[in-house]
């Protein structure tokens, strides 16, 4: 089932935090892939369903430079292939010692319409790659020689990516800390929830910066917090 575009504007607006709370209360606690970091944190959130791509270790038999020349080439054919709204998620085994893609490819990416980008290894070209105005989440900047070191095998099946199962057609998230994966059957009523958890920790938050006590507002134990949330919700149309 494709994702819903009220279900994706829903989700640009919440935080990985809010939705690894959101999963946690239905028993889910390994869904905040590891040691992803965005390129460029000034951007809005990525949002999109998962098009991957797994990578193996490379046997240099099979892996020369030459493969590059072959139109079929996975990592090539990938990038090609990735629909728009998608995000695309390397496999690359959380090792950045070679390069998942660099700008050339994540550009490509980029003008055919994808909605992202997330390896748990690195990418090259990094500071080109932070500049383009598209969310790109990686480990950390690979060393621009060892284009061999991975090599790429298969294309949109269930991979694993920073410790985190990844299905394609799961819903990706990233935000300023980090990249959250629902699981599809969930993407509706997770968004629901989270828009929902968000509007009553702003309306925390505020109180707190006012200087009102956690206690009986966090969680809102108290009659008061409560119809105080109501007001204030009422009054912000939230």
């Amino acid at each position: 089932m494709a994702l819903h575009p009220a279900t994706r504007e829903k989700l640009k607006s919440v935080s990985t935090a809010t939705l690894c709370s959101a999963l946690f209360k239905r028993g889910m606690r390994n869904q905040f892939i590891q040691d992803v970091r965005p390129l460029n944190p000034s951007l809005p959130n990525m949002v999109g369903e998962a098009f991957t791509l797994r990578y193996i270790p490379a046997r240099e038999d099979l892996n020369p430079m030459t493969v590059f020349q072959n139109p079929q080439h996975p990592q090539r054919v990938a990038i090609e292939t990735c629909p728009p709204g998608a995000v695309m998620v390397f496999d690359s085994r959380k090792n950045a010692r070679a390069a998942s893609a660099g700008s050339i490819l994540i550009s490509r990416l980029m003008v055919r319409g994808a909605a992202g980008a997330v390896t748990d290894g690195g990418f090259r070209d990094s500071p080109e790659i932070a500049a383009l105005p598209f969310p790109t989440y990686h480990q950390r900047p690979s060393a621009p020689t060892n284009l061999t070191l991975h090599q790429a095998m298969d294309i949109n099946v269930p991979i694993g990516c920073g410790d985190v199962a990844v299905f394609p057609g799961d819903v990706i998230v990233g935000d300023k800390e980090g990249v959250f994966v629902i699981p599809a059957h969930l993407a509706d009523e997770v968004a629901e929830e989270a828009v929902e958890m968000t509007a009553f920790e702003d309306f925390v938050t505020e109180e707190v910066l006012k200087g009102r006590p956690t206690i009986g507002l966090y969680p809102p134990t108290l009659q008061q917090s409560k119809e105080d949330y109501a007001v204030w919700r009422k009054a912000r149309g939230r």
